[in-house]
């Protein structure tokens, strides 16, 4: 297309147009050819060839015709070059047009202008109108050629004529054709502009929306009236593994896979849509892509003809493949564990909402299993976070391994998993799921070369389709885990509704507890600690007691788990030192105290200065103040943890390594930490003296450790003379335990010191068992926040044969209720035939106890000591 300004003989359209006209010319020469003849021969127009003027002139014109016949065929011949040089051909081929036009013009109107009387003459006008016509038909093709023929043909005309009327005429008749031609002229560039344009718009956006495509920002598609693709984007074509050939004249919805169930709606709204004839948008569907999942948006909209017939449908698409990855990992983010790829606290909701209730709202049977991992930070804390995080991912393939396609396993956060069996209650198989799980937990686990053992405990709550609410059940199973860890770990327990009053009463605890200082209601009582050798008081540990306003005395085994749990045991810790330190100060220079040191306040960096400063405003020396510490502590043998054991080293004060041989760590830390003295722990002494046990041999082996460490050690719970008499023969340096004193307030500890000057005697039970007394009294028992009913069948200060427990791990706490308000702590020291035999925590009165129990009187048994 010649740009603006260009003559328009000079573009490419019309030269193209006027070789098509060259290339005709010969139907025209052969036209006029016949005139000719049939003027000048037979018939003859009468005079034609009298008059030279003429049928010389038509005879020219004829030359002209043949010029122009070979031009055109020459072009014909060679078509390149008549475009490359198009304005010569132009001019030419136009002159002899309007030339060859002229001459025969004037040669055949003016023989024709006046009839000779003959019956020829319409012949000849009629032959005459026939050349005309025929050259008009080829010069129409190209419409300035057609303007010079008729231009030519009037002018021509008008000088074979020779009279001025029709000079005249010619003349006019020939200024109208050179307005018309100049203002088609006007209008053949104008459209030709209009072209140029619409085919650079056209051109432009074909190429914009090819590079959209090639760029995957979509594609597009278009049907026929009856569903068929007759158009659809090369970059779909390549997807789906097809020519585009291939896909023409195919259905649209022959590219899209179809799904079933709730998956299909969209489908079926594209059918829909198709067969109404509706405009769709934004319709997510899948496409039909062999071996690849791959998800289209399509829209589409029906088109029309002018006179609004429907001719099919048009529309686009996206590719959303990306974007459905992107979601599904949102979703996976959002509602499954990242590390062990479990369902996370909000799914596993949701899947326990959906388990209490099915699709139309009813209430449905479900249980809940909650499951906490014990050990899991001291394992955390030795063998760092990635071990830990390897052991997470364990426990939680072979938890749902173990549960399968009976419930779903999700994790809460840190060690806490959650099971939601749905329309599983039966006690027995609960029971057996959660012994397997203990089970499989408590196997080790293999993580980078060595083997990691944690264990787990279970709180299991049932509904039983009674319409029980999400957070009902969760408070349930969480009261149930509370109880299993109560129970010594490594247990489970099924939820019952004392464990709610329980709850209830250790937050009423834990309120009561955080005002017990300012109130004055803590107190410490004291218990002897003997040199063995010299049966002279070297020391005393300090027990916490909780004395209510109103009487009531709260066991610290009670009270010491909850203020661990509510953070308040660092208050109450910072207390029991400067008390302690107090009452060192009072005692004298020759004795010490001992004080237990919690976890919590072990990891306070601001323990060193504390005790410094209770020791200086006591002024009394720091050696005289011991601080016991439970092997757990250091499990996690962090530099954090040693420094701070070497910060308290540097105090001056004693530090006691307590409860030794309970803990799971190894003997490393001994090397590492600078300790003074170990503690036997009681399990370890109680029936030490039994010629069967192996605990005297336990004992031998830590004495023997002790010293070659240089540490002093420390029996505890020494209750009877063979005991004493065993553990002095074992070389324990020191003793503690009711064969010298019961914990004593610090009265009655001045007036032990002022009565013997430390000097104490062992006064206590010869065997390691007292004589027992036969009974058959029906008590209640509650362990684990159940309450069962058990009859005693034999009963001595130290312990109980009770029956109608069933099996009962070694170890589990119980509590004893002789009477409303008469409750012993007990502890299970063996289980068989539905039979326990149970350990008191401390000796009692029998005598006094079947008093109570027989007179229903409130008030705790007495403790009792034989001389």
């Amino acid at each position: 297309m010649p740009p603006d300004g260009e003559s328009l003989f000079g573009s490419p359209a019309f030269v193209a147009r006027l070789v098509r006209v060259t290339r005709l010319w010969h139907y025209v020469l052969v036209a006029r050819v016949l005139a000719f003849f049939l003027f000048a021969f037979l018939p003859g127009v009468t005079g034609f060839l009298d008059r030279p003027s003429q049928w010389l002139a038509m005879a020219a014109g004829l030359g002209c015709d043949l010029l122009l016949t070979i031009v055109g065929q020459w072009s014909r011949a060679r078509p390149q070059r008549a475009l490359r040089r198009a304005r010569p051909f132009v001019a030419l081929s136009m002159a002899l047009i309007g030339i060859g036009t002229l001459l025969g013009s004037m040669a055949m109107l003016p023989a024709l202008a006046v009839s000779d009387g003959r019956l020829y003459f319409d012949a000849f006008a009629a032959i005459h109108l026939g050349t005309i016509l025929v050259a008009a038909a080829v010069v129409a093709i190209a419409r300035p050629a057609f303007f010079v023929f008729a231009g030519a043909m009037a002018l021509g005309g008008a000088t074979g004529m020779a009279s001025w009327p029709f000079a005249v005429a010619g003349l006019v008749f020939l200024g109208l054709l050179i307005v018309m031609m100049r203002e088609d002229v006007r209008y053949q560039r104008r459209a030709t502009r209009a072209r140029r344009l619409a085919i650079s718009e056209q051109e432009r956006a074909l190429g914009l929306v090819r590079d959209f495509e090639r760029r995957g920002g979509g594609w597009f598609w278009e049907t026929d009236r009856h569903g068929q693709l007759v158009y659809i984007s090369s970059t779909v074509a390549a997807k789906l593994g097809l020519p585009v050939a291939d896909l023409l004249g195919r259905p649209f919805t022959d590219i899209i896979r179809k799904r079933i169930g709730n998956d299909e709606n969209e489908e079926r709204t594209l059918g829909f849509s198709l067969s109404s004839r509706t405009p769709f948008k934004d319709l997510t569907v899948r496409a039909a892509v062999p071996g690849e999942e791959r998800w289209w948006s399509i829209s589409g909209h029906p088109i029309s003809n002018e006179f609004g017939n429907f001719q099919g449908f048009r529309g686009s698409g996206t590719d959303l493949t990306d974007k459905k990855r992107s979601e599904r990992e949102i979703n996976q983010l959002a509602r499954y564990d990242t590390l062990t790829g479990l369902a996370n606290r909000l799914h596993i909701t949701d899947l326990l909402e959906r388990a209490l209730r099915n699709h139309m709202g009813q209430a449905q049977p479900c249980a809940l299993l909650l499951l906490d991992l014990d050990r899991f930070k001291a394992v955390n804390d030795t063998l760092g976070h990635p071990v830990g995080d390897q052991l997470l991912q364990q426990v939680a393939g072979r938890l749902t391994q173990i549960v399968g396609d009976k419930g779903q396993v999700g994790r809460l956060g840190g060690d806490e998993f959650q099971i939601v069996l749905p329309q599983v209650t039966h006690p027995e198989k609960l029971a057996g799921i959660a012994n397997a799980i203990i089970l499989s937990v408590a196997r080790p686990f293999a993580i980078e070369g060595q083997q990691v053992r944690v264990g787990s405990s279970i709180g299991i709550a049932v509904s039983e389709g009674e319409g029980v609410t999400v957070s009902a059940l969760v408070r349930n199973a969480d009261l149930a885990l509370y109880a299993a860890k109560d129970a010594g770990r490594g247990v489970y327990r099924f939820y019952a509704d004392a464990m709610h009053n329980q709850a209830s009463e250790r937050k009423a605890i834990e309120d009561a507890l955080r005002d017990a200082l300012a109130r004055d209601e803590l107190q410490l009582f004291y218990q002897p600690i003997v040199d063995v050798q010299s049966e002279r008081i070297s020391g005393f540990e300090a027990l916490i007691r909780w004395r209510r306003a109103s009487g009531e005395m709260i066991s610290p085994a009670k009270f010491i788990p909850i203020a661990e749990e509510a953070n308040l045991i660092v208050p109450i810790g910072e207390w029991i030192i400067r008390t302690a330190c107090a009452t060192i100060a009072r005692l004298g220079t020759g004795y010490r105290v001992a004080v237990n040191v919690s976890p919590r306040q072990f990891v306070n960096e601001k323990l060193p200065a504390i005790i410094l400063n209770a020791v200086t405003s006591a002024g009394i020396r720091p050696e005289q103040l011991e601080l016991e510490i439970t092997e757990g502590v250091f499990l996690d043998e962090s530099p954090e943890n040693l420094a701070m054991f070497q910060k308290l080293k540097r105090t001056g004060v004693r530090l006691a390594l307590d409860d030794f041989g309970t803990g799971y760590s190894a003997l490393g830390y001994l090397k590492k930490a600078p300790f003074d003295k170990i503690k036997i722990d009681q399990s370890f002494v109680l029936g030490a003296a039994d010629g069967s046990s192996m605990n005297a041999a336990i004992i031998s082996s830590i004495v023997g450790l002790a010293r070659a460490l240089g540490m002093e050690t420390t029996a505890e719970g020494v209750e009877t003379h063979d005991d004493l008499a065993l553990v002095r023969g074992l070389g324990c340096s020191h003793v503690q335990g009711y064969i010298y004193g019961k914990p004593m307030d610090l009265d009655d500890v001045l007036a032990l010191l002022r009565g013997g000057e430390g000097q104490v005697e062992a006064r206590g039970y010869k065997s390691a068992r007292a004589p027992r007394t036969r009974i058959f009294r029906t008590i209640r028992v509650v362990s684990g926040g159940q309450d069962h009913e058990a009859i005693v069948r034999s009963i001595s200060p130290r312990g109980a044969l009770i029956e109608g427990l069933g099996t009962v791990p070694a170890g589990t706490p119980l509590e004893l209720r002789f009477a409303p308000n008469v409750r012993i702590a007990a502890q299970v020291r063996w289980s068989a035939d539905n039979r326990a035999g149970v350990q008191f925590a401390e000796a009692v009165d029998v005598e006094a106890l079947m008093g109570l129990y027989g007179q229903g009187r409130d008030g705790p048994p007495r403790t009792t000591r034989a001389a």
